[in-house]
């Protein structure tokens, strides 16, 4: 577990205070029963202030004990919170800046449950290592010290369980990681389902098919409670193993500490003050089996932090030398590009093509074709298997991905709107952007007049997702927040299909109108929404079938006339 060498190192100070403070009050608390042996032994039956002296002392060292060990945990919390917090603030920064192909390969769902219920383990085993690792240590061994010189025959008794004790909690912890590791995978799972379904809810719903994902999440709920059976069934019979072990040695250490006092080897006091070290110590060694039940959980977890954590950076700023610039007229140029999301079969095959600055290019074609791989690997979500990629001449490789990012302006096929006023989700956070762009914005993306509708205005609540408002609306919103900054190259992923033609039509002349000089990119399953483009490519499985303006592929292209004369008839005839 070197991730917490790494975040606690800086902690390290605190926490030695810490385990000082609560030193003391164990080895205070370690005092109690010798101090009560010594008073039945010597002082009781004598005068009335020397036992009040000595019940006073053991009041003070209870006292000692509580407030030090107070003190202890309180700041035993404050280190782990911190040390929590530092651990999610980076896994969830790493997590944002994992590639597109990494994340695929984590999935979601397992990247929330381990920022979640994985930095939620390691939290509690800290917490637990700082008070009681010191504490659980101290009270066994001074324990057994201090029996050992009250009566060593009857010590050797009680020590002779402890190794039986260790063999149990090694051999049980040993199995404990790898099914821990089996539970938190099927964490991911059931987190998945119900993230989808609490994203689809309203499909699920409109369909009736509310029974259908109830079976769909007992499936996996299921199969964790079939984990966490296992893991639960080998864990769970530390505790009472371990009692059983204690037990016996309870009962050994009362049977010969009874023989003892018969035989006047030993005293009943020293029997009472001895039992009340074999429940310290008892209870110490417990602390300890808890300590090795939470390592293995804690374990697995920081492993699923640490693959997460110590991901190597996938798509770095590559040198010009490896990737030089070329000499183009065209804004954005894509060169005989091939990519693949498995490695396997080619999702596009020899994209070739250019654009100038401030031209428009149009994307149309079957689902599945390639439309939106092609904007990924402009934004460099992924990286092309071959070919390259150019803005300006620059190979996207070469170019510092703020640099890049601040190049665009994006409203993509699956973004989103968060639980927010409307104008936050406008500016989304960019202090840059004034009230005045957010209402221009709007203006140009058609959607003043619905915004102005509401009583509040700007400063309309959305839901989260945006589920309080309709399809067309979320749509011309998320266009107003990719047109604000006035990018360089504008893209639209299907960001209009919820739009009647008369609000598109409207919208492309506002964006010809407002934003000239922006390149724009714009992804479309109609063709109304992409006729008027400079440049129009026609995607099939990933190649290129149709490329030139519209009245170039209504003549050339077949599969281009037909989609248009399929929309709309006649009307796409020059």
């Amino acid at each position: 577990m070197r991730i917490l060498n790494k975040y606690l190192k800086k902690y390290y100070p605190r926490m030695a205070l810490g385990f000082s403070i609560k030193s003391i009050g164990t080895l205070s608390e370690l005092m109690l029963p010798y101090i009560l042996s010594h008073i039945l032994t010597n002082v009781l039956g004598k005068n009335v202030g020397e036992i009040i002296m000595w019940g006073g002392l053991m009041v003070l060292f209870s006292a000692i004990a509580c407030s030090f060990n107070i003190v202890a945990n309180r700041m035993a919390a404050k280190v782990s919170r911190n040390f929590a917090e530092a651990l999610r603030r980076d896994l969830f920064y790493k997590t944002l800046h994992l590639s597109a192909r990494q994340t695929d390969k984590f999935t979601i769902p397992s990247l929330e449950s381990r920022i979640t219920t994985d930095t939620y383990n390691v939290h509690h085993f800290v917490n637990m290592i700082q008070r009681l690792g010191v504490r659980a240590p101290m009270l066994l061994i001074g324990g057994i010290a201090v029996t050992l010189v009250m009566d060593a025959y009857l010590s050797l008794v009680m020590i002779s369980m402890l190794p039986l004790m260790f063999i149990v909690v090694y051999f049980i912890s040993r199995k404990g990681v790898p099914l821990y590791t089996k539970v938190q995978k099927r964490v991911d799972s059931m987190v998945r389902v119900v993230r989808e379904d609490a994203h689809g809810i309203r499909v699920i719903k409109a369909l009736s098919k509310t029974d259908y994902e109830n079976r769909r999440f007992d499936k996996v709920n299921r199969e964790l409670v079939g984990e966490e059976t296992k893991s639960g069934v080998i864990m769970g019979s530390v505790n009472p193993i371990m009692t059983l072990f204690m037990n016996m040695g309870s009962v050994a250490v009362i049977a010969i500490g009874a023989h003892r006092v018969t035989g006047s080897l030993s005293s009943a006091e020293t029997v009472i003050a001895f039992m009340q070290y074999f429940t310290l110590i008892s209870n110490a060694m417990m602390s300890v089996t808890r300590m090795f039940v939470m390592y293995t959980k804690s374990a697995a977890s920081a492993r699923r932090i640490s693959e997460v954590l110590y991901t190597e950076e996938e798509q770095r700023v590559e040198a010009k030398e490896k990737f030089p610039d070329i000499k183009t007229d065209a804004h954005i140029k894509f060169d005989k590009v091939c990519f693949s999301y498995n490695g396997k079969r080619n999702n596009l095959t020899n994209i070739d093509f250019e654009i100038k600055k401030g031209e428009s290019l149009g994307i149309i074609g079957a689902t599945g074709a390639g439309k939106s791989t092609i904007v990924k690997l402009l934004l460099r979500f992924y990286d092309a298997n071959s070919g390259g990629i150019y803005i300006n001449g620059e190979d996207i490789r070469t170019v510092e991905k703020s640099r890049l990012y601040e190049m665009f302006g994006s409203a993509l096929q699956h973004d989103f709107l968060y639980a927010d006023t409307i104008e936050e989700n406008i500016r989304f956070g960019r202090n840059a952007v004034s009230h005045d762009d957010v209402e221009r914005a709007t203006k140009t993306a058609q959607a003043e007049e619905f915004i102005k509708a509401f009583p509040e205005g700007y400063e309309h609540v959305l839901s989260q997702h945006g589920t309080n408002i309709s399809g067309g609306q979320k749509q011309r919103l998320l266009i107003s927040r990719a047109i604000c900054t006035k990018p360089d190259i504008l893209i639209l992923d299907d960001s209009s299909s919820a739009l009647d033609y008369k609000t598109d039509a409207a919208l492309r002349r506002a964006l010809k109108e407002q934003m000239a000089g922006t390149t724009v990119v714009t992804v479309a399953q109609r063709v109304s929404s992409i006729k008027d483009c400079e440049l129009i490519i026609v995607l099939d499985e990933g190649r290129i079938i149709g490329m030139g303006d519209h009245s170039c592929l209504m003549e050339n292209c077949s599969e281009y006339n037909e989609i248009a004369l399929s929309q709309m008839g006649g009307a796409f005839v020059d």
